[in-house]
This record gives structure tokens, C-alpha cells and sequence, in this order.
């Protein structure tokens, strides 16, 4: 199956604006578990527009709709779904079951409700019980059921393989590139081969010290870093990005395929890319040695860490190292020895990177980026394919520096753009809405913390918070709940500042081998400083029309958020995977979340996290106190609250649903 080429100005895909009449909005549909959903503004020119269950009628996750507003409950507005625009959903994953005469596929999604019926003649070799794609040919109306003709056989549920696939298709994801992409790309990079050292009017930057920093299993390099201390006592960073569109023509095949999957999506162990790998763990990688061609941002920062300057060109590179985050942390904080002989002869390089980044940070700090750390599973795979550990993923000095400068490269950019009235794609992070703020403010109040949540929080006000928890038991909810509090980063044509980074002006530049925006970036930056590998193109185009742009921001934020659903999902099932030889086996935990269904208890031995359901708490009668977010039991006074230490037993693990189950011992 291939990515459908849905090319913007192609399809009607209006999000967020007001039609007609001022209340009516039209949006993507995202509904829960439960049937409720919301109408998403993606440009965010007004809030998201709850719609209870009871008048989503036929309409289906995903879809885009045109809604129409009405006062609700509380005064708040609620959304009546007046038409669905366009059907979004085209495949979908779930489980065949035998109904009366015929069969129906179970969505493994809970947030599809319908099912889709599939005459037994169109089951494609699939039988009772097995997990199938199935392609929906007739949606649902009125009476009319969802009608469907089975696509794959994924295989029965539970097995390694079949749920994998789950996941994959679950999220409307596609592995395999069409025949005729993987041909373009493959010439494109034969073309840059029979180049031979003959780059044009490209800025020669294969002299300097350039190195990638990346983790252990990295295969695409999207950005090569170098630096240069002035006599001023400033330093100049070299931010050199792989220059994907000089392989990608606007337009053409590879990009239609590149723009259709807008961003590569990482796996444990897997990936599922935007380019094909000829292109991005080949030719667009900046691979130590080898010429490589790049957009490079060269910023001049003094000693408070400010901009002094930035300038931006075409250049050729040759990286000199391929420098890992463990790499990194052995030199700068461990000062191993041996490591340190290794790379003897770029030690003076690192000590001016690292003094560029301790510039950068603290002067991003000082104006109030919020700096809180969300823990992350960093799942082993051994050599056979399984899974062997999974640890709390590390954050360090050798993660935050070239965040760092990536950070910095993407501020310049867009900064330049903006200047130069040029259209951008921003990446956009607004302030986080009043009523999420008040329940945030609930929240830090029942775990005794005394905060003041104003309706005009700037981000310092919120970094205090994150600084406050550090290093507590409440860190971890404390940060994911403040995380959920704040609007979703996106990406529009409108610049409304990134709250969270407390930056006035951003945009993704630094990886166009994964991201399509980045892509669109790189031809806007090259469309204002006049150089182009088809100048006609950009004649011809007059620069990138706004309209589009909305369009392009739209898709790729949908994209996005499919892509980081499917990204929690595989990481949850291969915890399961990992989880399910061990039920019965007991470890000690602590209390990482309460609600009023139980709570969840996060291994020491493994960063594995599972439910302790309140049903298997038999030992007393136990209530939720919401305020202080803990239970106690009526009889014995026994209490449990976030941060307390627990011994408990693997009960079940669900691989289908993704749970794990503990009892408490």
C-alpha cells in the first residue's frame, strides 16, 4: 500500500477557521475511548471544540468536520456536528469475528465505535479471531452500516509479528516506499556521486572540525556542529543540516511521498523513515569522511550567550568524527582516560562547545525556558530481536548540548525569515489555557504545594515549578501533569511564539531528513538568499504562497501526532513483551500516579510501570482522597500516596491492550 499523495490545494482542508457563520467551525475530529471528542483548531485561531457523545452521529476519529456551536453546560460551548468534510480514516485495524452469516472487524482503537461488516467472500484467506487491515469501502449513515473488504492477514493476536504490524497499521503508518520513489532517490543519489569534488559555488567548509552527535543506533546524521573562539571572547557556532533539498525537487516524486508521511517514526530497534535510505542513511547522512552537502547557520554568541550575528549559506562538509552521547559524557563529565587519548586531538574543540553551550543554556534559562525533564524508556534489544532490558533513558551533558544548538540554529532561522518578511513555518507552542491552568493549580494544591496560577503565567512562572519538583516523588506527575496542562506544540504560517522554550520566534530547521517542515524551511531559506539548484523553480513559484503553507502546517501537525501516538504504543507493547515471562515474579516499586481507579507503581529494577487496580486492594476497604491525590484504608489507617515504596506481583499482562497488571503483596 502506498502513502495517498494528498498535495496541498488538492482537497478541501480548511482547520480551525470560522465558515459562514462565526460559529461554526471546521476541524479534525479526535474522539476518546468513551465517545465524547473534540473538533482541533491545528492553527489554533480558536479553542478546541467539545462535542459530547451523543452528537458525534456518523462521524469517525480522524475525520474533518464542519461543527456548529452552541452554549452547553456551564455556559461553556459545546459542538454539534453538522457535516463531515472529508473522510480521513481509510484503513483500519482490528480484530475478524464471525456474525451470524458474515463477519465484522472489532477496531483495536477504542475510539472507533462502529464496526465493519465484510461479506465472507471478501475475507481474503483471513479467519475467526485474526488481527486484518481491513479497507473501508462504505462508511456509515443512518441506517447504512460500515462496509469493508479485508486488505492483510496481520496474524493471530498476541504474536510478536502480528502486533507489531498492529501498531504500524493502527496509525495509518506505511513501511514500504512505491518502486518509482525508491528509483528517484536512488538517482538522486547517483547524481551527487558523479559530482566528484565539483560543488559549484558552494561555501567550502571541509577544513573545519566538523562533528555529528548522535546515540548509539543512529543511522540518519541530519547536523554536524563545529566552533571557532574569536578574539572578542565570543564564539561562532557552525550548525551544518544536511542539505535534503537539493535531492528532494519540490514537487516531484520523492517529495509528494516525502510530504505524504511528513515525518519518520522511530521504533525500538526500527524506523520507519520519510526518505528512502538511499537518501537519508546514505547520501543526505552526514557520515564521518565523506563530502556531504549542508545549509549551514554560522551564529556569532558572546559571552552572555546573545546573538551577535547569523548568516546562512550553502556549503559542503566533511565531518570528522562520529561522536556518540556516551562518547560525550566520558569526556566532559567522566574524563576517562582512554577516551580522552582517542579523541586527543579535538579535546581544545569540545572545551569551546562546551562553553558555547553553557552560554547558550544559561541565557535560555535566565529568560524563562522551562527546563523540566520527562523520564523516557530506553528499550535493549538483544540480538535476537527481544527485548532485555528496559531502563530509564539518560539525559546528559553530551543530549543537552547539541539541544542546545539545535535550539539556537532553529531561533536564527526563523528570526531571519520573520526579518526578511519572508513566509515560515514556525513551530508554535502557545500559552497554556486558562481552564487546563486551574486544574494544574488544583493539582499542586492537593500535593501541598502553594502556587499562584494567574491567568497571565508567563513561562519563568511555570520553570519554577519544574525547578521546585526536582529530584521529589511528585517530579515525575508534577512534569507530565504540567506537560498536559500547556497547549500542544504545532506547526502554522502565523508566528505565535514557543511558550515553552519562552522564545518569541522559532522554527524547525536542523532535521530535514525526518521532518517535512524542516524541508520546507530549507527552500525558504534558500528562496530569500537567492541560491537554488533550479534558480527557475523559485522564479516560476514567486516564493512559497501562505496559503499553502497553512495547509502544509495542518497536515504535518496531524502527521506528527499519529506518528508520537504510534511511537507510546510500540513503546507499551514491547514493556509487555518484556513483562509477560515474569507474572508471578515479585519486585519492589514506588507509587508514580494515583487515581481514583487504583495507581500506578514504576519497577526500581526495570523502568516498566503497571496498574495496581483499587479491586485487587482486598486487604481493607480503601477510599480515594483526591485532595492529597492518595487512598487510606478505612480499618487499618493504611495509606497509599505518589512516592511510597511497595512490593507487588506481576498479576497479567494484556499484550493486545497493552497492560500490565500488579497486586500488592
Amino acid at each position: 500500500m502506498a502513502v495517498g499523495k494528498k498535495r496541498p490545494g488538492k482537497d478541501r482542508c480548511v482547520i480551525g477557521k470560522a465558515s459562514k457563520t462565526s460559529d461554526t467551525v471546521i476541524g479534525g475530529l479526535v474522539l476518546h475511548r468513551d465517545g465524547y471528542g473534540f473538533v482541533v483548531s491545528a492553527d489554533k485561531c480558536s479553542e478546541d471544540l467539545f462535542v459530547p457523545a451523543r452528537y458525534i452521529g456518523d462521524a469517525l476519529h480522524t475525520d474533518l468536520v464542519e461543527a456548529v456551536a452552541v452554549p452547553g453546560r456551564g455556559g461553556k460551548m459545546e459542538g454539534r456536528i453538522r457535516s463531515i468534510v472529508e473522510r480521513r480514516m481509510k484503513m483500519l485495524m482490528g480484530r475478524l469475528e464471525s456474525h451470524g452469516r458474515g463477519f465484522v472487524v472489532v477496531a483495536d482503537d477504542r475510539r472507533v465505535k462502529h464496526r465493519v461488516e465484510v461479506a465472507s467472500n471478501k475475507l481474503g484467506g483471513a479467519k475467526h479471531g485474526d488481527n486484518v487491515v481491513v479497507a473501508i469501502k462504505t462508511y456509515p449513515g443512518g441506517e447504512r452500516p460500515m462496509m469493508g473488504e479485508v486488505e492483510l492477514v496481520l496474524g493471530k493476536r498476541g504474536d510478536v509479528s502480528t502486533e507489531k504490524s498492529a501498531v504500524i497499521f493502527k496509525h495509518q503508518l506505511v513501511r514500504d516506499f512505491p518502486a518509482e520513489v525508491e528509483k528517484e532517490a536512488s538517482l538522486a543519489r547517483q547524481e551527487f556521486l558523479r559530482l566528484d569534488g565539483k560543488y559549484g559555488d558552494r561555501v567550502d567548509l571541509r577544513s573545519i572540525p566538523f562533528i555529528t552527535i548522535d546515540g548509539e543506533s543512529a543511522k540518519d546524521f541530519d547536523d554536524a556542529v563545529a566552533v571557532r573562539s574569536e578574539a572578542d571572547d565570543a564564539i561562532t557556532l557552525f550548525v551544518s543540516i544536511a542539505d535534503v533539498s537539493h535531492f528532494v525537487v519540490q514537487n516531484g516524486i520523492l517529495d509528494d511521498e516525502a510530504y505524504a508521511r511528513s515525518t519518520s517514526v522511530y521504533f525500538p530497534a526500527d524506523c520507519i523513515p520519510m526518505l528512502p535510505e538511499a537518501l537519508s542513511n546514505d547520501a543526505c547522512s552526514l557520515k564521518p569522511n565523506e563530502d556531504r552537502f549542508t545549509l549551514t547557520a554560522q551564529i556569532k554568541i558572546d559571552t552572555e550567550g546573545n546573538i551577535l550575528s547569523a548568516d546562512f549559506y550553502e556549503s559542503v562538509i566533511k565531518s570528522v568524527e562520529r561522536m556518540t552521547y556516551t562518547s560525550m559524557k566520558k569526556i566532559l563529565i567522566e574524563k576517562d582516560e582512554e577516551i580522552l587519548e582517542r579523541y586527543k586531538g579535538l579535546l581544545g574543540e569540545f572545551k569551546v562547545m562546551e562553553e558555547c553551550f553553557k552560554r547558550l543554556r544559561q541565557n535560555r534559562l535566565a529568560r524563562g525556558t522551562i527546563d523540566f525533564d520527562l523520564p523516557e524508556p530506553e528499550i535493549i534489544i538483544d540480538m535476537k530481536g527481544e527485548v532485555s532490558n528496559i531502563v530509564r533513558a539518560e539525559r546528559h551533558v553530551g543530549h543537552m548540548m547539541i539541544e542546545e544548538f539545535m535550539i539556537a540554529a532553529n531561533e536564527a532561522v526563523a528570526r531571519f525569515l520573520t526579518d526578511m518578511k519572508s513566509p515560515c513555518i514556525y513551530r508554535v507552542h502557545e500559552t497554556p489555557p486558562e481552564e487546563k491552568l486551574k486544574e494544574f493549580g488544583i493539582l499542586m494544591h492537593n500535593l501541598g504545594y502553594k502556587f499562584r496560577i494567574r491567568k497571565d503565567m508567563k513561562p519563568a512562572d511555570l520553570a519554577k515549578i519544574a525547578a521546585a519538583v526536582r529530584g521529589k516523588p511528585q517530579e515525575r506527575l508534577v512534569n507530565h501533569m504540567l506537560l498536559r496542562s500547556m497547549s500542544q506544540a504545532i506547526y502554522s504560517d502565523k508566528n505565535a511564539g514557543h511558550f515553552g522554550l519562552a522564545s518569541g520566534c522559532y522554527c524547525h530547521f536542523t532535521s530535514p531528513i525526518r521532518r517535512y517542515p524542516d524541508l520546507v524551511v530549507h527552500r525558504l531559506v534558500k528562496s530569500v538568499i537567492g541560491i537554488s539548484r533550479r534558480k527557475e523553480d523559485f522564479r516560476k513559484r514567486g516564493g512559497m504562497k501562505r496559503s499553502n503553507l497553512a495547509e502544509i502546517c495542518e497536515h504535518c501537525s496531524r502527521r506528527e501526532r499519529m506518528a508520537m501516538e504510534a511511537e507510546r504504543e510500540m513503546a507499551k507493547l514491547h514493556a509487555c513483551l518484556f513483562m509477560r515471562d515474569m507474572i508471578g515474579d515479585e519486585y519492589d516499586g514506588i507509587i508514580s500516579h494515583v487515581t481514583k481507579f487504583g495507581f500506578f507503581v514504576e519497577l526500581i529494577d526495570y523502568f516498566v510501570e503497571g496498574l495496581v487496580h483499587i479491586s485487587a486492594m482486598d486487604d481493607d476497604i480503601y477510599s480515594y482522597h483526591e485532595q492529597g491525590m492518595k487512598f487510606v484504608g478505612k480499618k487499618s489507617g493504611k495509606v497509599f500516596a505518589i512516592g511510597d515504596k511497595v512490593c507487588i506481583e506481576v498479576e497479567d499482562v494484556d499484550v493486545p491492550n497493552r497492560e500490565v497488571s500488579f497486586i500488592l503483596l
